[in-house]
């Protein structure tokens, strides 16, 4: 259920009395389901123009290298969104944010082979924060509807989302984990993708 809130400014403060009434999602290991070594809640919430997303990383050493827009952070540390408003696996949107809050944005289309990524989308508008806390990061995301959809959702509308992360602990294998597993190691499986409620 994603809940109708007034969250404030963005600041990855996930002390806030907004993000404290919402309801945590907690991410599995995307093959097997199975609790990750170090876990990731996620809360949803919606205002007037946009989504709002908060992921709070436990982390013994957070990290990354990477700052520039649209660099490949998947190849570090990142939390992910997989957002499909139309719900019909022909197109979906990713948004990443890395521990150095740095974003990578794109479009996912449906093409005869599988799927092809656009880097040429970009989510006008998108803000970002992320805090490091002593028990790993905090990342909040606020993603406008307008830069998603032809209309901003109404209580009943649902769209098909997953929320993940790739974890990379050193001197440890590599844990990709997911709200709805994919049941392979990848994310891009829109047909796992879970649904989004929006609720008043």
């Amino acid at each position: 259920m994603c809940h109708r809130a007034a969250f404030g400014p963005v600041s990855a403060d996930h002390t806030t009395q907004a993000w404290q009434g919402l309801p945590a999602v907690f991410l599995k290991l995307t093959v097997s389901g199975a609790q990750p070594e170090q876990t990731t809640e996620v809360r949803a919430g919606w205002e007037d123009g946009g989504l709002r997303l908060l992921f709070v990383a436990a982390d013994t050493l957070p990290w990354a290298t990477l700052t520039e827009r649209d660099a490949p952070l998947y190849t570090e540390e990142v939390v992910e969104v997989f957002i499909d408003p139309e719900g019909d696996s022909a197109a979906y949107f990713e948004i990443e944010v890395n521990p150095n809050n740095a974003v990578l944005d794109c479009c996912v289309r449906q093409i005869r082979s599988g799927y092809r990524k656009d880097f040429r989308w970009k989510c006008e508008g998108v803000k970002t924060a992320v805090q490091r806390i002593p028990e790993g990061w905090v990342t909040e995301l606020a993603i406008p509807f307008a830069s998603l959809a032809n209309r901003s959702p109404v209580p009943g509308d649902s769209w098909r989302v997953n929320f993940t992360r790739i974890d990379r602990p050193r001197g440890s294998p590599r844990e990709l984990s997911a709200w709805s597993p994919t049941g392979l190691a990848q994310f891009h499986v829109p047909t796992r993708f879970g649904v989004l409620n929006f609720v008043e």
